[in-house]
């Protein structure tokens, strides 16, 4: 019997301590983030791939890149591009964008502002992509947990 109500105790405990780590639904938070009711949202997701150029090492290509790495922050900025960041370059595949935006062509319009593209370094292929909405606070969280650089 003392093991009966013990077992049923501890079902209980952990019954109640689930429900407590499950955090409440927050409607608000779920609008502002643009998800639906099960907390998605459309995307555009963007490969980057090596383009027809190759901008020779100098000051024109750490002119490029800085141009690149300032429009991904301009972008994020607007939040129209909820992440970006580098691949491991396997068939040419160098970056990924995930653009909080209802279409291919308003994805390659922001793409196209972008240096690397403009000078032909990079090329980018599109898909649409259906994802949590969450996504969307990664910029806000990666500003909290990344060091500032030293003066």
């Amino acid at each position: 019997m003392k093991a009966t109500l013990a077992a049923i105790l501890l079902v209980m405990l952990a019954s109640s301590a689930q429900a407590q780590a499950t955090p409440a639904y927050d409607a608000e938070l779920a609008k502002s983030l643009g998800g639906n009711e099960n907390g998605m949202r459309k995307y555009v997701f963007v490969v980057l791939r090596t383009g027809p150029n190759k901008v020779p090492a100098g000051q024109e290509r750490t002119e490029m890149f800085a141009g690149h790495m300032a429009n991904i922050q301009r972008l994020a900025n607007e939040r129209k591009l909820a992440y970006a960041g580098p691949l491991d370059g396997v068939d040419g595949a160098r970056g990924i964008f995930i653009f909080a935006v209802d279409s291919i062509d308003e994805a390659r319009a922001l793409v196209a502002t972008d240096p690397v593209i403009i000078k032909g370094e990079m090329v980018a292929e599109y898909h649409t992509h259906f994802g949590s909405a969450g996504l969307m606070m990664v910029n806000q969280v990666h500003s909290q947990i990344m060091k500032p650089a030293a003066k």
